[in-house]
């Protein structure tokens, strides 16, 4: 077989490939901020409370993985599906006839929840190895709780999450289970499109091109994520030796 990169050119000419590819990474965008916008909050209070709630908050988060991901979405079926309790809620809200069931909007949702462990657990880690009285020093410095928190406590908490938005982002770029339960054929992501190309079109070439479009920007990301953490690391181990050379 004669190597060519005609079906690499053709994903940026498919209109239905550009259109997959485009909801993919808008899914998978809003999925990462929806999970950071839950975890960081969600990651800072397990930080801020006694051993025995912070324990508990930990098995709250841990609790998905002991769960079958079917299991999962099974359960967010019956939640969002025609009748379920979402629906009812909407209408007796006075919302109308609001059904997320086979809609990007309910894909979404659930991938946030299925994916939230991995963007917590990062940012718990990080944010736990941050010392707090350098916010007691900032305050006492004459900051404000805000300024404190923005020029202090955000930046000890970078690393954490550029992990976890990395993490989260990549695995919704592959994800499969979720779309393909909750979701509907006309409004496929990037890894249904590979099963249909594999497994109906038998369109392996095409698919092979595909697989390694999403293999080369999630390594890209690593990478980028990697520059970013050796940065901090960097910017750590000289304000380190500083403190230790000053007297």
């Amino acid at each position: 077989m004669d190597f060519t990169l005609d079906h690499y050119k053709s994903l940026f000419t498919d209109g239905v490939t550009l259109t997959v590819l485009g909801r993919t990474a808008g899914t998978a965008v809003i999925v990462t901020v929806v999970t950071f916008l839950i975890g960081y909050p969600y990651a800072y209070l397990m930080t801020r409370v006694g051993p025995r709630l912070r324990g508990v908050l930990l098995v709250i988060v841990l609790v998905p993985f002991w769960t079958s991901v079917m299991a999962r979405n099974f359960a967010w079926i019956v939640l969002l599906q025609r009748g379920g309790p979402v629906q009812s809620l909407f209408d007796a809200l006075g919302a109308g006839d609001v059904v997320f069931y086979g809609t990007v909007v309910g894909v979404t949702v659930a991938m946030s929840q299925v994916l939230l462990p991995f963007m917590v657990l990062p940012l718990f880690s990080t944010l736990s190895s941050i010392d707090r009285k350098l916010l007691l020093a900032a305050r006492g410095l004459g900051s404000s709780p805000i300024a404190a928190f923005w020029k202090v406590y955000w930046p000890l908490s970078r690393g954490g999450v550029v992990s976890g938005l990395i993490l989260v982002f990549t695995l919704s770029l592959g994800f499969y289970v979720t779309p393909a339960l909750l979701g509907s054929p006309q409004q496929s992501l990037i890894a249904q499109l590979l099963a249909q190309r594999t497994t109906q079109i038998l369109d392996f070439a095409g698919a092979s091109a595909l697989g390694m479009l999403v293999l080369v920007v999630t390594l890209v990301l690593v990478v980028w994520a990697n520059r970013i953490g050796g940065t901090i690391s960097a910017i750590g181990v000289v304000a380190t030796s500083k403190a230790k050379d000053t007297p």
